[in-house]
């Protein structure tokens, strides 16, 4: 089999994984305003892959033929591949919005109309809304001859209207849709007989057009929006500026050439060409879309106090050993402890930090931060810490994209607090989860750590299916502060890693070894399987790996949310292998990695996938499930995901219905088998 169809591409699997969110916009099974804002993920997560992705592949076409023959895959190609899925997977959006969304929302008596369908009773109300809230936000320019050039902000959604005045040359204008000035895209019209009515802000914009242009017959108004290349340019030596250096690259990314301009597609050819030369695109960057862009503001699309139109509630599940403990450390000091997001709540971190912030005991707190949330409760605590002495290091990446600022900002309170801030490792990434804090006990000191799959944020924290492990253990504390260690001093000798999956060190060669052995226990007919969960698969090595376990007769289950470019089910090749992935409620967000190890599994948690990147160009962590009773707890959640038939779809999209009676939908049973875990907690004691 040649090369090619051994490794699949990788841009073309994303945007498989992003048509499974479309998937869920289409399900009639989930509840209205959930379906309107997985097409606001959608459009969200397709804006971000022009921005990044596509852009990379402009970038990689430009490079020297000889470069580009060393690429698995020619980007000229590849690029065509990639645009002609979207245009497919745009036109289904618009469809599915159409004929879809809108007779569902019609059918609960709410009504998103237009310019040319608002009612004679509805026209004052629309008229004032614009004079007084919209208007004082708009500028509209008429783009006369002397107009050579043309910028456009990135993802700023603009009407192009056609001007007509008596004996003279039609004109055209451009305004900025004011969508963030304004606090959203929606504008609710007051309620008529339980009928609830909704306006774009462009269609409100729409029916005034002859208000801003008085001197003008106005012909039609068209939608466009660009997308810009949204990569970094930063040097990859780590120095004292290096926060003033991405700094000015944020300002650079909002004036990055071109990867997308979407566009209307009942625009005339001729605006077309005008609005390509004077912001200068070519045809290439031409993506033909609908009448409204930006599908990514149906995030803030009202609910209307709806609730049967939204899921139903899962309130955040008490942990049934942690509940209640008002101090951590005493109990961490006795065992390990698993929490599951968003099931179980992220407070027992926050608590674990502010206890830490509190307590006269704990001397060091250090913790590596990749994205926090806006008001981030995490950074507060460490704040408070570092104010009340403790020796606080903060990891903070700047370069996690598109968190950069937020970041920044963090970095610099942590800095004035008196906490030493680490902004950055010389060409590495740090994507661990990790927080250790050293506690002087009776005995002398004693370390607490918490390793995660997912990051300190407590807003994701809702949303993300990730598990935080809380342990004293000293085969894990110790390493953890070795990490911490390369991570302050940036010497990468004597950092031997015994127990943890360190990457660049050990991660990569320890993940071979493991499948190895299963390789060589399946030759010897001993059981021999592989489960690995992860958010993408891509690196070739690790694929080819699979293969050849495959081959030796492994049985290999993958449970891969995003990009996977492994080639499942290929007889002679990979026949032993599955691939699944959930898409459902929550972002499954979780690494684990199972070996079947001749009876006595072994399983590490992860904050990394299975792509070069985290293997080879990131700080990531693996570590050990040492527990008996938390590998159950964890294998029995995998095992779940195994057996999903209702959220679980093969590579090529298709459910993986087992036509049984009864349904298994993962995130459900999951949230089941936490609440009867949570059952086990005692009722309070009644005080005589």
């Amino acid at each position: 089999m040649e090369k090619n169809k051994k490794i699949l591409s990788r841009e073309l699997s994303w945007l498989a994984f992003n048509h499974r969110v479309l998937q869920e916009a289409q399900d009639i099974t989930v509840p209205l305003l959930e379906r309107i804002q997985f097409m606001a993920i959608f459009s969200s997560n397709l804006d971000e892959y022009f921005k990044v992705r596509v852009a990379t592949l402009k970038r990689l076409i430009q490079f020297k033929k000889s470069d580009r023959q060393k690429l698995t895959q020619d980007p000229s190609e590849e690029l065509d591949q990639v645009l002609t899925e979207v245009a497919h997977q745009q036109e289904e959006l618009g469809e599915t919005f159409r004929n879809q969304i809108v007779p569902a929302l019609q059918a609960e008596k709410i009504f998103i109309i237009n310019e040319k369908t608002i009612k004679p009773d509805q026209e004052e109300f629309v008229r004032d809304y614009f004079t007084r809230k919209v208007q004082p936000l708009l500028a509209p320019v008429i783009l006369t001859s002397d107009i050579n050039f043309l910028f456009l902000k990135d993802q700023v959604l603009y009407l192009l209207i056609e001007l007509t005045k008596p004996k003279q040359p039609a004109a055209t204008a451009i305004l900025e849709v004011p969508t963030k000035q304004h606090g959203g895209r929606f504008v609710k019209l007051p309620t008529s007989h339980k009928e609830r009515f909704v306006l774009f802000l462009d269609d409100v914009i729409r029916y005034n057009l002859a208000q801003l242009f008085p001197d003008y017959k106005v012909a039609k108004a068209y939608a466009i929006k660009i997308s810009r290349d949204a990569e970094l340019d930063i040097e990859e030596e780590v120095s004292d500026n290096l926060m003033a250096k991405i700094k000015r690259s944020l300002k650079k990314r909002e004036t990055g050439y071109p990867s997308r301009l979407l566009y209307d597609s009942t625009m005339p050819k001729n605006l077309q060409d005008t609005i390509c030369r004077l912001i200068g695109v070519t045809s290439e960057e031409l993506i033909k879309g609908s009448r409204y862009h930006n599908f990514r503001d149906f995030f803030g699309f009202p609910d209307f106090d709806l609730p049967h139109l939204k899921y139903p509630p899962q309130p955040t599940l008490a942990h049934p050993q942690l509940h209640g403990i008002k101090k951590l450390f005493p109990l961490i000091r006795q065992q390990d402890f698993l929490v599951h997001y968003p099931y179980q709540s992220f407070d027992y971190v926050l608590q674990f930090l502010n206890e830490a912030a509190k307590d006269p005991a704990v001397t060091t707190v250090s913790v590596t931060l990749y994205r926090v949330a806006d008001k981030s409760k995490v950074a507060k605590a460490l704040v408070k810490a570092a104010k009340r002495g403790k020796r606080v290091t903060a990891v903070i990446e700047l370069k996690a994209r598109f968190d950069e600022e937020s970041n920044i900002y963090w970095a610099r309170k942590l800095e004035k607090a008196g906490a030493t801030v680490v902004v950055g490792l010389p060409g590495y990434k740090v994507h661990s989860k990790l927080c250790l804090i050293t506690r002087q006990e009776k005995n002398g000191p004693v370390q607490y750590a918490y390793l995660s799959t997912g990051n300190f944020n407590e807003k994701t924290s809702r949303i993300y299916a990730d598990h935080g492990l809380f342990t004293s253990d000293t085969r894990l504390t110790k390493e953890v502060e070795s990490v911490f260690q390369y991570l302050l001093d940036r010497n990468p000798e004597n950092k031997q890693f015994r127990h943890l999956l360190v990457a660049p060190f050990n991660m990569r060669a320890r993940f071979i070894q493991s499948i190895n052995q299963e390789i060589r226990n399946a030759k010897k007919g001993l059981p021999a399987y592989i489960i690995a969960k992860m958010n993408s698969l891509q690196d070739e090595a690790m694929i080819l790996k699979l293969y050849e376990a495959s081959a030796a007769g492994v049985r290999v289950d993958l449970i891969v949310r995003g990009i996977c470019c492994l080639n499942p089910g290929v007889k002679n090749l990979s026949e032993n292998i599955t691939v699944r992935s959930i898409v459902d409620r929550y972002l499954e967000h979780a690494r684990v990695f199972i070996f079947a190890n001749n009876g006595e599994e072994k399983m590490y948690i992860s904050s990394a996938d299975w792509m070069t990147r985290n293997l080879s160009r990131r700080v990531e962590v693996g570590f050990p499930i040492f527990d008996n009773v938390l590998q159950q707890e964890i294998r029995h959640l995998i095992d779940l995901q195994l057996q999903d038939n209702v959220k679980a779809r093969n590579p090529k999209n298709q459910y993986l219905g087992s036509g049984a009676s009864a349904e298994t939908r993962s995130q459900y049973t999951t949230y089941t088998y936490l609440e009867k875990l949570e059952e086990q907690i005692p009722p309070p004691s009644k005080s005589k």
